[in-house]
């Protein structure tokens, strides 16, 4: 037994370190399920060493009582659960075989994380250590990792915005663009969300505040920026029911704007195909939440439209008001004159019009 203990070498890593090896071998969450649900580490893989209310228990054990006392509970509750743990992260490491290598190592590399770094991630830790696995902890938790997510933020970025009125294909040039090789990313993507009322439409629940923050933060720590420009959609700071952290979103309202300027024919055809296949009252739904900004006498214009099934009249009158809309968030930019490049396209289409913005 004294041999098996010996061998125990559990390495603390810091939040570059972790996110490093994290790329190629998977991460443990072992947060209770409404702590990873609310927000966690991109594809990490929930493992909870405590239920909701188990939490809750030890948690007023250690506040009210003391930390023995909340251990002694604790280990009741993790006694019965070791063998699952165990044979879930056989099962975990199974199915990213692919990646988890090293070639300094035999063992199977997992990494384990908790909110603070603190006795449930250690106590997973050991256990996995002790069955064979080489383990890797993160110092300071899933709280360091959050603060590494807001600094993000604060680095300065190579960006370059692409803009256009609704309706000219904006996300599906940024889509063609990554596949000719720029570097791109689709904030409305990670937000679930086209920016719109109409704009959760074909969408999957949006994620939370947090959580949007940990994809993106991901994503441009993921970006080889050395000698690649970013582009990126212009979005106003709230996309649906989340924002654009304030720092990032500033940069963004201080960079360049490549306007694509497409005739509204041709944007109106877009957006009559992309919208016109949902549910009529889907459709009405999103207009009457707009009916204030819109007015009274063009919401019923558009809805009567909809109703006699005249998916372009409606669009017709929706097209022209956020067309005012966006010239007038456009014409709010310091500098307009210097920081809008009009970009003449003569369809909605993405790969063209990729071509011409990657000629810039």
């Amino acid at each position: 037994m004294v041999g098996i203990f010996e061998d125990m070498a559990i390495t603390k890593l810091t939040v570059e370190e972790f996110l490093s090896l994290a790329a190629h071998h998977p991460v443990i969450d072992v947060r209770s399920p409404g702590e990873f649900s609310h927000a966690h580490i991109p594809n990490a893989f929930s493992m909870p060493l405590f239920t909701d209310e188990e939490r809750k228990i030890v948690g007023t054990a250690y506040k009210q009582e003391s930390k023995q006392k909340a251990i002694k509970i604790g280990l009741k509750y993790f006694g019965t659960k070791m063998v699952k743990m165990v044979e879930r992260t056989e099962e975990i490491i199974q199915s990213n075989a692919a990646n988890n290598q090293d070639l300094s190592s035999e063992k199977p590399i997992v990494l384990v994380h908790c909110w603070r770094g603190g006795m449930r991630s250690a106590g997973v830790a050991w256990m996995l250590d002790l069955y064979g696995f080489k383990v890797y902890t993160l110092v300071g938790g899933y709280k360091a990792y959050r603060n590494w997510v807001l600094q993000q933020f604060e680095v300065a970025y190579p960006i370059r915005i692409l803009g256009g009125n609704t309706g000219s294909g904006k996300t599906e040039v940024l889509q063609e663009m990554r596949k000719m090789g720029a570097t791109v990313i689709d904030l409305e993507g990670i937000a679930h969300h086209k920016g719109s009322a109409f704009g959760s439409m074909g969408q999957l629940p949006q994620p939370s505040q947090e959580q949007f923050e940990n994809i993106l933060a991901a994503q441009l720590s993921q970006q080889p920026f050395t000698d690649k420009i970013l582009w990126i959609e212009d979005e106003s700071q709230r996309i649906g029911d989340v924002n654009i952290p304030p720092a990032f979103f500033k940069q963004m309202r201080e960079t360049k704007v490549y306007f694509v300027q497409i005739p509204f024919e041709e944007r109106l055809a877009f957006i009559t195909t992309h919208y016109g296949k949902f549910e009529k009252e889907q459709l009405i739904n999103a207009i009457v939440r707009i009916k204030k900004r819109l007015g009274g006498l063009e919401t019923k214009t558009a809805v009567n439209a909809l109703i006699e099934d005249d998916v372009k009249g409606c669009f017709d009158v929706l097209l022209k008001y956020y067309d005012r809309v966006y010239q007038k968030g456009l014409m709010k930019r310091d500098h307009i004159d210097t920081m809008v490049e009009h970009v003449v396209c003569d369809t909605v289409d993405a790969t063209l019009n990729a071509k011409k913005l990657l000629g810039f």
